[in-house]
């Protein structure tokens, strides 16, 4: 036990210890953090099974989520479940390809439940009581809206996101209105035509838009009035994705179509068979899985 004599040298040397770390902890907070490394992830792309309809959630390597229609009106809870289960609290854009009811129908209930940054949509002239619940909702919801047309890029992350059509100000037939987007990843790309016809597919061909793809999500679920031969030739995807619902009463996909497939030796993925289909790119290569 030291002396009464010796306890204020004790001291004296704590002072100056505690001094000494306070010095160096203060040169220590002020250098400059190592960076964590980023961790880069998939895109991932669900084409989710909505029946006789198109809803296809995209996300993104930076962590960024897009909703591209949201099937029929009654489709709208099961979207927002989907949603919910891929752990998507906020969007940040929706695309409403065109405003038919199986491609829009379900998008006023995941404006009403999801927070949305932006939503694009065609300038489409259309009177349907679901539109105008669609127009309503957006209004609502506070989200920026923004008209699709070709040439149009979507801000995410780590990857382009780029509309290839509308390309005309005008059409007969409303499929033709369809928001087509080109999604490409390193060395992989992704094309989701909505329900563009022919007429459509041939203007974004005269744009001399590249239009090459990994995945090519037909137009029109299948119909034999879409997906060309000039323009499958000028994909020439890998995989084609179908959106269609089990007997439906259109006959989708038409056999024209598949066996288009069928010859060009293009895997097909139906969620009529398949159910939700999920393609995830690594930026080199794409894996393909299903929920059947």
């Amino acid at each position: 036990m030291p002396s009464r004599r010796s306890l204020p040298s004790i001291l004296v040397l704590m002072l100056a210890l505690l001094t000494f770390l306070s010095f160096a902890l203060a040169g220590c907070s002020g250098s400059k953090p190592t960076a964590k490394p980023t961790n880069v992830t998939d895109l991932t792309v669900h084409f989710i099974d909505v029946g006789q309809a198109d809803s296809i959630l995209i996300q993104t390597p930076a962590g960024q989520a897009v909703l591209v229609d949201g099937g029929n009106r009654d489709d709208g809870p099961s979207v927002v479940k989907y949603l919910r289960s891929q752990g998507i609290s906020r969007l940040d854009a929706i695309i409403a390809t065109h405003p038919h009811e199986d491609h829009i129908g379900g998008l006023p209930d995941v404006l009403k439940q999801i927070p949305v940054n932006t939503v694009y949509l065609p300038k489409a002239a259309h009177t349907s009581k679901t539109y105008e619940d669609l127009l309503n909702a957006i209004k609502a919801s506070g989200a920026q809206r923004v008209q699709a047309k070709g040439g149009v890029n979507l801000n995410l992350n780590g990857m382009e996101a780029k509309m290839l059509a509308p390309n005309s100000d005008s059409y007969e037939d409303l499929n033709d209105y369809s928001a087509v987007l080109k999604l490409t990843y390193g060395s992989t790309s992704f094309l989701l035509m909505g329900d563009a016809e022919a007429l459509s597919e041939s203007e974004i061909l005269k744009k001399g838009y590249d239009v090459r793809a990994d995945v090519l999500k037909l137009g029109h679920h299948g119909s034999s009035s879409s997906t060309s031969d000039a323009f499958l030739k000028a994909v020439s995807p890998k995989y084609a994705i179908i959106s269609c619902g089990k007997d439906n009463s259109y006959g989708h996909p038409h056999r024209e179509t598949m066996a288009k497939l069928t010859k060009a030796k293009i895997g097909v993925y139906r969620t009529d068979q398949q159910g939700t289909v999920v393609a995830r790119s690594d930026g080199k290569t794409i894996n393909m899985t299903t929920s059947r």
